[in-house]
């Protein structure tokens, strides 16, 4: 097939295979509906690119059109991005500042654990030497017992009373 004058091969435009089947495509979606849309349709069915005025404006009105609403996409599309992107950091910072706070929490617990064993130890101090003086003191009264039932028995013979109680 002979190429028109006012076109051009697009396998001649430099471009990959991808965009070669690309520029078919919107050529003639752009063509669709102008004046000039039969001739372009057919250019690209032949693989040519129409030269001419009104189809290059055409073709590059309807690159405007497609650019402004990729451009669109992209920026509605990076606005989600970044709404999750702070939807996901404001969870962490959550997180963070409720493992901060159970850390804390942690923290108050092994004080309060660490206060209850010195006053445990404290305590258990005293309970031994509490026991220390009660067995002591048991002793002494054992021994006061002893000696004073020696000493009953003298008074008993003698007649008196010790009026001294034994308890345990």
């Amino acid at each position: 097939m002979e190429s028109p004058a006012n076109s051009v091969p697009d396998t001649q435009l430099g471009l990959t295979n991808d965009e070669i089947a690309l520029l078919r495509h919107h050529q003639q979606a752009a063509s669709a509906g102008g004046s000039s849309s039969r001739a372009a349709s057919r250019a690209s069915s032949a693989g040519l690119l129409l030269l001419d005025g009104s189809s290059l404006a055409a073709l590059g009105r309807h690159f405007d059109r497609l650019m402004q609403q990729i451009q669109a996409r992209l920026d509605y599309l990076s606005e989600q991005s970044q709404m999750v992107a702070q939807q996901q950091y404001d969870r962490a910072g959550n997180a963070i500042e409720i493992a901060d706070s159970e850390i804390a929490r942690f923290h108050d617990i092994l004080r309060q654990i660490d206060e209850l064993e010195v006053d445990f130890d404290r305590i258990k101090h005293i309970r031994d030497i509490v026991r220390s003086y009660r067995q002591r003191v048991e002793e002494m009264e054992q021994q006061v017992e002893h000696s004073g039932s020696s000493g009953r028995h003298r008074s008993h013979r003698h007649g008196e009373s010790s009026g001294r109680r034994h308890r345990r």
